[in-house]
């Protein structure tokens, strides 16, 4: 089955080039999530097709990793649906179309393989790739905004892989004779590494991964990609990309557990989430673009997920469900952002108001993705963020737990002031540039996120006995 995921995003590619009708992408996107979805659950219910064709022995699918491989396929999925209503009005060339969907079908190829590879030195390439690919779809609106964007996202990108390759080299150093990057081998043989240069090859990594997670103080290129990628775009990746990251920085975060190394790279991980959470309860109160607004959330929600995982066995737990309710709800505020974008013709916050009497059902999109964003019950968040704090008390953080609430307060509150403006402020008809509104939205930019909304409502309100065990055996295996 793992062959056949990472074979069809290349075979549609294929494909895709085969026909030049314009509309021919649509259908090729379409085919492609919904295979990459069917494939992912049987994966994650370990059905084996074609079990006999083995073209790649480099790649496995643990429990941890199938958490982020459903993830990426649900995600990938509702990025299609939405995007096909998002494009309605797109007038790009055949050709550029048939680029944009090549880019996407190499990123979620590339994506799928991060996941998905048995190997360090295979998943650093992957998520290499994956940086390639989504700086086209970052710059596909070709404005003198997004190619800065995209120009400072392949940079700043590129240093951080830099810097994880350096770490990967010295994780060899540490290793000595033994020369294998297959993370079995490395967890089996981790005790007898050299603890001294383990801990500078989890410096390198978890700067130069955290780059890519967007985790502070590298996280410069995230707002600007964000802001100006197409909404579609910008759901996939901060719902996608960042996890990638955040599972090879736990996969080599588990090397240092077994070394026993791993009060340093505890202390590392708090430093970064808070330093993440700070930054954005800094520059979220001085923001007039919605979808800075929304990446320097994602930053927040990256620096969580990190402390969550610094902290362990609870908090790791409330880690991986943060993940899965932070990747839906991110998606779909991203996506309901888009619509805004549509009906406004601006990403300005403060030439957006009364959007519920515009369009109620993005209006009330908008108001429930913060909402869920924002931690309030019935949202998985609450739950997750709720054991991270608990996690802290239980092991006497006290201090620590204060600052993580101070700071979730200030986010929270920065992040809702704009929301409820825009969502409920008398309409301003005068400031809006008429002529880039469109008035009525095709249903397909509406259930995406009704359907990401209700899934985390819903987890929170009722996490099934099989989900549960699901994530602690992930947990479990992955001790």
């Amino acid at each position: 089955m793992i062959n056949l995921i990472l074979l069809t995003p290349l075979i549609f590619s294929a494909i895709l080039f085969l026909n030049k009708n314009k509309s021919w992408y649509n259908i090729i996107l379409s085919l492609s999530a919904v295979i990459q979805l069917v494939l992912s659950i049987f994966i994650c219910c370990d059905i084996t097709v074609l079990n006999k064709f083995e073209l790649f022995n480099m790649f496995g699918s643990t429990k941890i990793d199938k958490i982020f491989l459903m993830i990426l396929s649900i995600i990938y999925l509702a990025f299609v649906i939405y995007n096909l209503g998002y494009m309605k009005w797109d007038k790009s060339s055949t050709k550029r179309l048939r680029n944009y969907a090549f880019m996407v079908l190499m990123f979620i190829f590339s994506m799928t393989g991060a996941i998905l590879s048995a190997n360090l030195g295979l998943t650093w390439v992957f998520l290499e790739g994956a940086t390639l690919a989504s700086a086209y779809l970052i710059y596909f609106y070709k404005t003198k905004h997004s190619i800065e964007a995209a120009w400072k996202y392949v940079f700043i990108c590129s240093i951080g892989i830099a810097l994880a390759f350096v770490g990967i080299i010295l994780l060899t150093v540490a290793t000595g004779k033994f020369n294998s990057l297959n993370y079995t081998e490395l967890y089996l043989n981790a005790k007898f590494f050299n603890p001294f240069w383990l801990k500078m090859s989890f410096v390198f990594i978890l700067f130069g991964i955290g780059t890519k997670m967007g985790l502070a103080p590298l996280h410069f290129w995230l707002p600007d990609a964000y802001s100006q990628a197409p909404a579609p775009v910008s759901a996939l990746i901060s719902a996608t990309l960042t996890n990638s990251a955040f599972l090879m920085i736990l996969k080599v975060f588990r090397i240092l557990e077994l070394a026993h190394c791993d009060n340093y790279a505890r202390i590392m991980m708090f430093v970064m989430g808070f330093l993440s959470l700070f930054i954005a309860a800094v520059f979220v109160y001085h923001i007039n673009n919605f979808k800075r607004m929304l990446a320097y959330s994602s930053i927040e929600n990256m620096g969580i997920l990190i402390i969550g995982a610094a902290l362990g066995s609870i908090g790791l737990f409330a880690s991986l469900i943060h993940l899965i309710g932070h990747s839906f709800i991110k998606a779909g505020f991203f996506m309901t952002g888009g619509n805004i974008s549509k009906l406004y013709g601006t990403k300005k916050i403060k030439s957006i108001t009364g959007i519920i009497s515009k369009d109620t059902k993005t209006g009330w999109l908008w108001v429930l993705s913060f909402l869920a964003i924002s931690a309030f019950p019935p949202s998985i968040l609450f739950i997750s963020e709720f054991l991270i704090v608990r996690t802290m008390l239980v092991k006497k953080y006290y201090i620590i737990s204060l600052i993580f609430l101070f700071l979730l307060t200030i986010i929270l509150y920065g992040i809702g002031r704009a929301t409820i403006t825009m969502a409920f402020g008398n309409k301003k008809e005068d400031e809006i540039d008429n002529e880039k509104q469109i008035r009525n939205l095709p249903w397909l930019m509406y259930f995406p996120q009704i359907v990401l909304i209700i899934g985390t409502f819903t987890l929170g309100l009722y996490m099934p006995k099989g989900f549960i065990d699901f994530v602690l055996t992930a947990i479990r295996t992955f001790n």
